[in-house]
């Protein structure tokens, strides 16, 4: 087990949002990750289901309502990033259980090879984000890191 200088660099780096201390926290360091790895950036959050009363999900303008305004919030954090100094920067919107969602959808489309998520919500990625990370980090098939 000589020279243990192993040096991982990633070039894909995905990181889950949903403004909770936890996921600003993971998107700061995803930006820094991002940044001194010369990596790309694809942030994404999900607009869960269990969010939606059936009343509302009777409307189908109240979820395209709730759907615009992930995409708007969505475009203020890639601004963020490139005002941070990273170039390559991609957002996606997406709607479901966030865990699988992100796990089954969103990795095999944008092929990361590091997902970055926070540890805890109260609110957006899920009430129960802490369970949503650990899925994540049981199920995904690339390198996870769970921000605390």
């Amino acid at each position: 087990m000589e020279n243990m200088d192993v040096n991982i660099n990633f070039k894909n780096i995905l990181v889950a949002v949903d403004d909770s201390d936890d996921a600003i926290l993971a998107f700061k360091y995803a930006i820094s990750r991002a940044k001194s790895e010369n990596a790309k950036l694809t942030i994404v959050s999900v607009l869960e289901d269990e969010e939606i009363n059936v009343f509302e999900s009777l409307s189908g303008q109240f979820i395209h309502g709730k759907y615009e305004d992930l995409e708007e919030h969505l475009k203020e954090y890639k601004q963020t990033a490139q005002a941070a100094g990273l170039t390559d920067v991609d957002v996606i919107a997406s709607t479901g259980e966030a865990g699988e969602t992100i796990v089954e959808d969103v990795i095999p489309k944008v092929k990361p090879d590091l997902l970055i998520v926070g540890s805890e919500s109260k609110k957006g990625l899920a009430r129960h984000f802490g369970s949503q990370a650990a899925y994540m980090a049981k199920y995904s098939p690339v390198s996870v890191m769970v921000i605390r």
